[in-house]
């Protein structure tokens, strides 16, 4: 498989099927989280506004916008992939090359990366997997279809709500149970082959494809207008949102070793995945923001076939149908993939560092059968099924990009040290323009960070300062490099 082939396969999965409802829409529930972000009014040099802004039609820019910072990071890690013999993530890259700490931080974060990452695919395969039921014509309660929180409630097609703002008693069943399936499906040690990644790769973007050539014919122009409704923050709070789509694209350059030329293939081989994926997604943006007005998708965990299903009650629309139940499939399987994906390196993650004996020996522990990481596998499965059950798709995705956003930083700063620490190691591939790329990458990433709430941010100094307490209290003295 080319480079481009495996970066397009990883990076189209679930995002661009459920959280571009919320960059799009944005979460105007949420003005208690959105207020006081200093960073933020750093930047744009206003107060606060009201709840987290939509990008609206703008959604377009928004993703050039990431993809521009994907660029720049991707290359990064490019250059330290290549400086280390074996295949393998930030976390191994940065034990080798920058020491225990860094690398503690960097997998405590991946680890967050994942897990959150997980839970919003499997909201967003419950939220599709309604859909399903929708067009089979199989009613069942939405409370157990659903979050138990919901920001915005839930409406129905008419605008009549279900479920008013916040709490309610249910759960969502379908996410909590994909979770479970999957991980089932990893403790018995089976992945997906060459063949059926590509097959899966086809339809997803046929799936995309498909809803952007039959949309087309049903756009309205008066729903571009306003195209930037929200000025400069709502497209950044997009970008910020929409970020969740490119996820994977930086494993990529973990096949750095495999290439006959790196210097010309893994370059190539990111920028031409980019081009590709956005593209795509542009498409997907502008298509869904003329079909419907912006301002209906508002956390809404399947805008793409929620949008079809609207369209396709119309006069004319009748055609639609089958496209909605395609584009279900599609999505579908995308989720899939990446939720058995991001479970398998999640655990993978924990079973790294405890081997390296940062985390306690159980997690390394290998099932006597099956040969896999069985405890690490269950522990991850469990702490994500039971998040997916209870909360939205747009909390659970601020949180993940954060966490990919930070490792971003870390290995664009790993970069420029490791060229002053140590220039004469080997690199089979080298980042060009000198500093400028990393240094680019690390104000891109910190920019996009400006755009999520400030309690984001809070929640996530929470999270490493529980990191940083492990560590010194815990991994430290009982790791490798631990005085004896």
């Amino acid at each position: 498989m080319s480079l481009t082939a495996l970066g397009v396969g990883l990076v189209i999965g679930s995002g661009i099927f459920t959280v571009i409802g919320t960059a799009i829409g944005g979460n105007p529930a949420k003005v208690a989280d959105w207020k006081g972000s200093p960073i933020l009014d750093l930047i744009l040099h206003h107060g606060a506004v009201a709840g987290r802004p939509g990008a609206g039609p703008a959604l377009a820019l928004s993703l050039v916008l990431v993809a521009l910072v994907c660029a720049f990071t991707g290359l990064c890690y490019a250059e330290l992939a290549s400086m280390i013999p074996i295949a393998g993530s930030a976390y191994t890259y940065t034990y080798a090359t920058l020491g225990e700490l860094v690398a503690w931080i960097i997998g405590w974060d991946l680890i967050l990366e994942y897990a959150f990452a997980n839970m919003s695919v499997s909201v967003g395969f419950a939220a599709h997997f309604v859909d399903l039921l929708d067009w089979l014509g199989v009613r069942m309660d939405p409370k157990w279809l659903s979050p138990a929180f919901l920001p915005q409630g839930l409406q129905d097609l008419a605008g009549k709500d279900i479920f008013a703002p916040g709490w309610h008693a249910g759960f969502d069943i379908p996410a909590f149970l994909i979770v479970f399936f999957i991980t089932f499906v990893l403790v018995l040690g089976i992945r997906e082959s060459a063949r059926t990644n590509n097959i899966m790769v086809l339809i997803k973007v046929v799936a995309i494809l498909a809803f952007v050539l039959f949309g087309i014919s049903f756009i309205h122009p008066g729903n571009y207008h306003p195209f930037v409704p929200n000025g400069f923050s709502g497209v950044l709070a997009g970008g910020s949102i929409i970020f969740f789509t490119y996820i994977g694209f930086d494993a990529v350059s973990t096949a750095s070793e495999e290439c006959r030329n790196p210097q010309r293939d893994v370059p190539i081989g990111i920028i031409a995945t980019l081009i590709v994926c956005t593209i795509l997604y542009i498409g997907v943006a502008l298509v869904l923001t003329g079909m419907v007005p912006w301002t209906t998708v508002v956390g809404d965990g399947a805008p793409i076939v929620n949008a079809l299903k609207r369209l396709s009650l119309e006069p004319g629309g009748h055609r639609l149908h089958l496209v909605r139940l395609f584009v279900l499939i599609g999505a579908l399987l995308g989720m899939i993939s990446s939720i058995l994906v991001g479970q398998y390196g999640q655990a993978r993650i924990w079973y790294a560092m405890s081997r390296d004996r940062l985390l306690p020996a159980a997690f390394s522990r290998v099932h006597a059968r099956y040969r896999t990481p069985a405890f690490s596998t269950i522990i991850a499965g469990v702490l994500v099924a039971i998040p997916a059950g209870l909360f939205d798709v747009g909390s659970l995705a601020e949180m993940s990009n954060i966490g990919t956003l930070f490792a971003f930083v870390l290995v664009s700063i790993g970069v420029l040290v490791l060229r002053r620490r140590d220039p004469n190691r080997h690199r089979g591939f080298c980042v060009p323009g000198g500093p400028v790329v990393p240094v680019l990458s690390i104000l891109f990433s910190l920019l996009l960070m400006a755009g999520l709430p400030a309690i984001t941010w809070v929640r996530f100094f929470v999270w490493l300062t529980i990191g940083l307490f492990v560590y010194f209290f815990y991994s430290r003295k009982r790791s490798e490099f631990a005085p004896r």
